[in-house]
C-alpha cells in the first residue's frame, strides 16, 4: 500500500514522501496514529497545506527560542548547597535544581533541556547549556555557593 508520510519516521522516510508499506502496517498503525495518509491525489494537496502550516509554526518557534536565548544569556543563577570537608558538595547539583533556580528568575525551563557537560560536585562557577530548539541553545552561568 502506498502512503504519504505526515511525520518523519525513522527507517521509513521523511514528511511528504510517498512510501510503499505492507497493508497491515499502514491500516493498523500509520493511518490510525495520524502518521500517514493513503496516497491519493486529494491527500497530496492536503499534505502540502499541512506542510505550510508546520513550516510557519516552526518559524515562530525558532523566533521565540532566539528571543528566549538572548534573555537567558544575561542571566546567572546561584545555587546554595551544603558542603563538607574541602568544599565538596553532599551529592551533586542536578538539572532540576538549575530549572528551579531559573523558575525563581521568571523563566520556566524544562529540566530535560538543560545539558551539563560534567556533574557539578564542587563549589564554583559553571557554564551550563540550555537547548531551546534544535538549532538554538543558550549558555547560562551557574554559581554554586556554600549554604
Amino acid at each position: 500500500m502506498k502512503v504519504i508520510l505526515r511525520q518523519n519516521i525513522d527507517k521509513l522516510g521523511k514528511i511528504g514522501q510517498i512510501v510503499d508499506v505492507k497493508d497491515g502496517y499502514a491500516l493498523n498503525y500509520l493511518i490510525p496514529k495520524g502518521f500517514a495518509y493513503v496516497a491519493v491525489k486529494g491527500n497530496v494537496k492536503a499534505l502540502e497545506e499541512e506542510k505550510k502550516v508546520v513550516e510557519k509554526r516552526n518559524q515562530q518557534e525558532l523566533k521565540a527560542a532566539e528571543t528566549l536565548a538572548s534573555e537567558l544569556e544575561k542571566i546567572s543563577v546561584t545555587i546554595p548547597v551544603q558542603v563538607g570537608e574541602e568544599d565538596k558538595i553532599f551529592g551533586s547539583v542536578t538539572t532540576q535544581m538549575i530549572a528551579d533556580a531559573l523558575k525563581e528568575k521568571g523563566h520556566d525551563i524544562d529540566k530535560r533541556k538543560i545539558e551539563m557537560e560534567e556533574q557539578i560536585k564542587t563549589l564554583g562557577i559553571y557554564n551550563v547549556n540550555i537547548k531551546l530548539h534544535p538549532s538554538v541553545s543558550a549558555k547560562i552561568k551557574v554559581w554554586v555557593v556554600r549554604e
